[in-house]
């Protein structure tokens, strides 16, 4: 198991802790009592349900990345499952500047606050995923022995 300077179990636990606690807020901020806080105003009633849903979609997602990182670094997953089904979503929708005016000023806030900490993960995945590949043109035995070497730490 190799790790690199900004994936260490300490990083992915400070950032796990920080993502439940951002997905709490999230959950209680859109839950579907506090929904009339839109007001009678149906574009905000809108505007609301599509950014509460993007939102925790975007949170799910990033949970969902750092439980595969822990699971990877307590030795429960191989480096090569989560190389290959650990990968964290870059495409996911920004919320709309349209909707969001439409939103009370907290949610705002807080929907940037997740859209902050969701581009901190990609930013991790991204660099994470580039210095593992490969030299390009390196023979295959080198590449090899670059793994073991790895691995061995």
């Amino acid at each position: 198991m190799s790790q690199t300077a900004n994936l260490n179990p300490r990083i992915i636990e400070s950032l796990y802790v920080e993502g439940l606690m951002l997905s709490d807020e999230v959950r209680a901020a859109f839950d579907p009592s506090r929904r009339m806080l839109a007001g009678p105003d149906p574009a905000a009633a809108i505007a609301l349900s599509c950014e509460a849903l993007r939102t925790t979609t975007r949170m799910m997602h990033a949970v969902a990345w750092l439980l595969n990182h822990r699971a990877y670094l307590r030795g429960e997953i191989s480096e090569f499952q989560l190389r290959r089904h650990g990968r964290i979503a870059v495409s996911l929708p920004a919320s709309e500047a349209g909707r969001m005016a439409l939103l009370p000023a907290s949610m705002q806030e807080l929907i940037g606050a997740t859209e902050r900490f969701y581009a901190r993960l990609v930013r991790l995945d991204t660099g994470w995923r580039e210095r593992a590949l490969p030299v390009p043109g390196a023979p295959a035995i080198q590449r090899l022995r670059d793994r073991l070497a790895r691995s061995a730490g």
